[in-house]
């Protein structure tokens, strides 16, 4: 091929692979299997290898180019990036409105209501529908430049589309970079596998990640985006922030699905509160609403303040916080021989769960914190499994407790204890009691075997009575082993004995998550199964081998290498593998219901929740909490919620459980 001829299919290549980027990651909508994907990404990295005087910015290949950086340069905003004046109060709601209506001399006015997404707010910059720069918000007129890592997220275009309206040749918008819920969490997990200090919630992640000097870690984060804004974009034609959202989707960017024209109070407030009802089943945090007036002329009329626009209001939740009291601080220890100080708790009642047990992280954050035993304290969940103290409350007067101090030796085992940094740790890791009660709970778990009544009760129970000294020792139980037990009887202890003996069969990716490899959760043991095929390929693979998978750099590859190599583990793995069946890997499964998007409301008979999920996900269907118009199906059990009304709302298709069944054994699923 000469270089014309290079040219030319480079500009195609170029095309259609955007037109795929934007299918998969804005719209959740893909059109072709990955394998198709990735031939078509492979040709153009081996064009621009031989032509690389034809590699341009805005190539898909550039996403990930960038090099690690000393320090984030300043960036002027194209337009100030104000914040918004924001209350829970609906009378200071009823104040802004009668602002509005004041200050334009009218006496009503349209608003679009949105969800306030708690995340990371950013400034992109577009010069002739080319990503030119991102930076952070800062101080609103001047934030820290980090395009180089926004380029890393795959829902921003590179290159926007021009479908129908044109985008202006300078274009500023404004976005919230955000991590969803789940990701956040398998996050979080991966962290706490390698005994790092795990995020506080899913904001914190989202900035964090943004704020990573090297644009590869950022590119190993789950961050997503939504585009809300036009801070600048002369000749864009446009009059109403409705008309904002319909070019922002138009021009390829994200953006959110809920927002709503309204135009009275009422209307904002109902919006306000079926947005809190529905907090929890969303794939994201929000922590309220965000009101602005739909005329951008009138905007103009209103103006802004030094720090906020009069055109705007967040109506904000009440917070997941509650104050409390701490009773005790206790260390314990987790299966990868972390010691980790605890606060129980005054039982509180805390976003509809009653919370009586607090992380505190590591020695350092409490010194920080300087909780003590006694303390008034202010606890917050938010996007966490485990709630977490916020701050002290102070009490003027209130005689305190000493100081924490994390103990010697290991509250499991006795053994002596080390640090790692902020860490304190047991490295007595193959006999100490509860860092193996730890590995056996995570054993059983739903991602790894999923043997059902195998929590973290039971697998204390096991280790404390010597039923369990190492992983394989748990498929040696019958149950008389268990009957002796407290809390069994001979219908529960069947019931778990056969429950361990159906998980004997276990596809490879949930053998390897189950087995606790640090830094190897449930994405990158999917990605090991899919590409060593066998446990004894990945077993006897290289550093190198295992850098060439996609999510796994060359710390995670040691970290694997290493665990293989070590000879106590070796002996546990060779006794362990003997008593389960690995079932093959299919190589290109999933591509029955590529990208379709299923729901599922109430409860069912004859498949778990779970179960459904994984049937759907195993032929390449996405399952998501909410229901939207790029919903495919909603499958419906018995009791369903508003799920089941917005579908009928939609026109979204509506399934039985039985009908569902049907509709995953016509696909190829064993059912």
């Amino acid at each position: 091929m000469n270089r014309l001829q290079a040219e030319a299919r480079i500009r195609e290549l170029h095309a259609v692979i955007r037109h795929h980027d934007y299918l998969y990651y804005v719209k959740d909508r893909p059109e072709i299997q990955d394998s198709a994907y990735d031939r078509l990404f492979a040709e153009l990295k081996q064009l621009e290898a031989g032509f690389p005087d034809l590699v341009t910015p805005d190539s898909p290949t550039q996403r990930v180019g960038g090099v690690a950086l000393d320090q984030f340069p300043k960036v002027a905003h194209a337009a100030p990036m104000l914040s918004l004046d924001s209350a829970q109060a609906e009378t200071a709601l009823r104040r802004f409105d009668e602002r509005v209506r004041k200050g334009l001399g009218v006496a009503s006015v349209d608003y679009v209501v949105e969800p306030k997404l708690d995340g990371a707010s950013v400034e992109l910059v577009y010069e002739d529908g080319v990503l030119a720069r991102a930076s952070t918000r800062g101080d609103g007129a001047m934030g820290e430049g980090i395009t180089e890592n926004v380029r890393t997220i795959a829902a921003v275009p590179l290159r926007l589309r021009e479908s129908g309206l044109k985008p202006p040749g300078l274009l500023a918008l404004r976005g919230e970079v955000i991590m969803r819920v789940d990701a956040f969490e398998r996050l979080n997990e991966g962290l706490l596998a390698a005994g790092k200090n795990p995020f506080a919630n899913p904001r914190n992640a989202a900035a964090g990640s943004l704020r990573q000097l090297d644009p590869q870690v950022t590119a190993a984060r789950p961050l997503d985006i939504y585009v809300y804004d036009l801070l600048s974009g002369e000749g864009a034609a446009l009059s109403t922030q409705w008309d904002v959202l319909s070019a922002l989707e138009a021009w390829g960017l994200r953006v959110n699905d809920l927002p709503r024209q309204v135009n009275s109070v009422e209307e904002i407030v109902e919006y306000q509160r079926e947005l809190e009802s529905r907090r929890d089943d969303l794939e994201y945090e929000i922590d309220g609403v965000v009101v602005k007036l739909n005329d951008l002329t009138a905007r103009k009329v209103l103006g802004v303040t030094s720090h906020h626009p009069r055109w705007a209001f967040a109506f904000k939740f009440a917070p997941r916080k509650e104050i409390t009291r701490v009773v005790e601080i206790v260390p314990s220890v987790g299966r990868t021989g972390v010691i980790t100080p605890g606060a129980i708790l005054r039982p509180v009642k805390l976003g509809g769960v009653t919370v009586s047990r607090a992380n505190l992280h590591n020695r350092e954050e409490v010194a920080r914190k300087d909780i003590r035993e006694g303390d008034l304290v202010r606890v917050e969940r938010a996007g966490d499994v485990i709630p977490q103290v916020v701050e002290r409350v102070e009490e003027p007067g209130r005689k305190r407790a000493k100081r924490f101090r994390m103990p010697d030796r290991c509250p499991s085992c006795g053994s002596g204890l080390i640090e790692r940094g902020p860490f304190t740790i047991c490295s007595n890791s193959y006999r100490c009691p509860a860092q193996l009660a730890g590995r056996l709970e995570h054993f059983a778990s739903r991602d790894a075997l999923d043997i059902d009544g195998l929590g973290e009760e039971t697998a204390i129970l096991l280790v404390g009575e010597g039923l369990v000294h190492q992983l394989p020792d748990l498929f040696e139980i019958v149950p008389n082993d268990l009957m002796r037990l407290e809390g069994f009887a001979a219908k529960s202890a069947a019931s778990l004995v056969n429950a361990i003996d159906t998980a004997c069969r276990v596809e490879l990716h949930r053998f390897l998550y189950g087995l606790g490899i640090p830094e190897v959760g449930v994405t990158v043991a999917k990605a090991l199964a899919k590409h060593f095929q066998s446990f004894d390929n990945l077993r006897q693979a290289t550093n190198e081998e295992l850098e060439a998978i996609e999510g796994v750099g060359p710390k995670m590859a040691q970290h694997i290498g290493l665990f293989f190599l070590d000879k106590r583990n070796s002996a546990v793995l060779a006794n362990l593998v003997g008593k389960v069946k690995l079932l093959e890997v299919a190589m290109d499964s999933g591509a029955a219901l590529a990208g379709i998007r299923f729901v599922f409301t109430g409860g069912m008979d004859k498949l778990s929740r779970r179960e459904a999920k994984q049937l759907a996900e195993s032929l390449g269907a996405k399952v998501t909490s909410s229901v939207s118009r790029e919903t495919g199906y909603v499958v419906v059990g018995t009791d369903p919620g508003s799920k089941y009304d917005k579908a009928i709302e939609l026109g979204v298709e509506i399934l039985t459980e039985q009908e569902f069944v049907q509709l995953m054994r016509q696909r190829g699923a064993e059912v």
